[in-house]
């Protein structure tokens, strides 16, 4: 049987070694750019969060989150780990559940996937962009560019979302499939950086902290996170500026974003602290009394928007003036302008919409032997590898279905 892949990343290498399980598919994926991979080489800033070992439905999203069940119940984290020892790939957990290649490095990933297929018989076409797909004589007929054309049994479109465009985000997976009837939902970018107001941002630029960071509107959180946020020119980047990022591309006009500086203390524990400060060291500057609890250029920021004069002595400060400073440690805000586009995100929210194909197979309701898997899909994840754990999940149940391998697959 001939099985064609539309896409070298993450979900359609995972479904072309799923089909070339069996000697009797002859395999062929299709990648627009010179090499497989691209994209996955820049996960994770270039380390390749792989998975995460706490993945779960509650860290997907989409329209219908549950049809990422089977898939993910089929081949977890666990089952995903498994998989790449077998292919040579030795990995390292960190505390958060967040894994990554041992080696460090994401070329680690790409090279054991290519490298498997290469020795498993499966064939690659790169720079090889499809450009229209449909039916002939009861096959899938592939068009390429230049008007070359391949035919198959079983199609498995895996091409990616619109983010990253830079690295190969493209619109043509949703293309493809629309040309056989399913329909996609609205993209937004996610996992992607913050705009903001950047009045209180630009002078800290480059500046990383933990914190605790919400989105806000009309006193109502639509989202929240803990963890490393990078102040940026523009406004705020880093893990947890990613981890609200979807809701902030859904939201309305007037959102906030509150960073919450400290986060481990309470108000009455922040008080205390600059209360000691104030006693034991009165002549120290005002500049002074967070050295040790931020990094410098943010103290003098939280200062200045409290209204505090950085060369003012620790004992002219009142009680009122420490409440000023705490209070602007627990809300740092910045009023929402909107995110970076495509170009810059990790990820597309939205895509192909899921009621048109079986969550046990991957298979389209409208096309037989049509399979889509990964970002092309209406599911997105949260940060922390869950996004490629779909891609694995996905891909591998598409093309152990479309190789008719499901009922050996443990």
């Amino acid at each position: 049987m001939d099985i064609a892949v539309i896409g070298g990343g993450a979900s359609g290498l995972a479904a072309a070694l799923a089909a070339r399980e069996s000697l009797d598919n002859r395999v062929t994926v299709f990648e627009r750019q010179n090499r497989v991979g691209r994209k996955l080489l820049a996960t994770g800033n270039g380390r390749c969060n792989l998975t995460n070992r706490g993945a779960s439905l509650a860290h997907y999203h989409g329209r219908d989150p549950g049809f990422a069940g089977p898939a993910l119940a089929r081949f977890g984290p666990e089952e995903t780990l498994r998989w790449f020892a077998s292919l040579g790939l030795v990995t390292t957990t960190e505390p958060s559940g967040r894994v990554y290649p041992v080696s460090d490095t994401a070329g680690s990933v790409v090279d054991v996937l290519r490298l498997a297929l290469e020795a498993r018989g499966g064939g690659t076409v790169c720079a090889m962009p499809i450009a229209r797909a449909g039916r002939r004589d009861g096959r899938f007929l592939l068009t390429g560019p230049a008007g070359e054309e391949y035919t198959c049994d079983k199609l498995i479109v895996a091409c990616g979302g619109a983010a990253g465009a830079r690295l190969g985000g493209v619109l043509s997976g949703y293309e493809l499939l629309g040309a056989f009837g399913h329909r996609r939902t609205e993209l937004r970018p996610s996992l992607v950086q913050l705009k903001t107001d950047n009045t209180w941002t630009r002078p800290l630029k480059g500046v990383r902290t933990q914190a605790q960071i919400s989105l806000e509107q009309d006193g109502t959180i639509l989202a929240a996170a803990d963890g490393e946020i990078q102040f940026t020119d523009y406004g705020v980047s880093g893990p947890a500026a990613y981890d609200i990022s979807r809701a902030t591309s859904l939201a309305g006009p007037g959102c906030t974003v509150c960073v919450r500086l400290l986060p481990e203390l309470e108000k009455v524990d922040i008080i205390s602290y600059l209360s000691a400060k104030r006693n034991d060291f009165p002549d120290y500057k005002a500049e002074n009394i967070l050295t040790g609890a931020l990094h410098n250029s943010i103290a003098r920021a939280v200062l200045r928007r409290a209204g505090i004069p950085l060369d003012a002595r620790l004992w002219a400060l009142s009680d009122g003036a420490l409440e000023l400073i705490a209070d602007t440690l627990i809300r740092y805000e910045l009023p929402l302008t909107g995110t970076l586009g495509f170009d810059d995100a990790q990820v597309t929210a939205g895509g192909v919409e899921t009621a048109g194909f079986d969550p046990e197979t991957m298979e389209s309701r409208l096309v037989p032997g049509l399979y889509a898997c990964g970002e092309v899909l209406d599911i997105d994840g949260d940060c922390g590898g869950y996004n490629l754990q779909w891609a694995w999940s996905s891909g591998r149940l598409a093309g152990l279905a479309a190789g008719g391998l499901l009922e050996d697959d443990a």
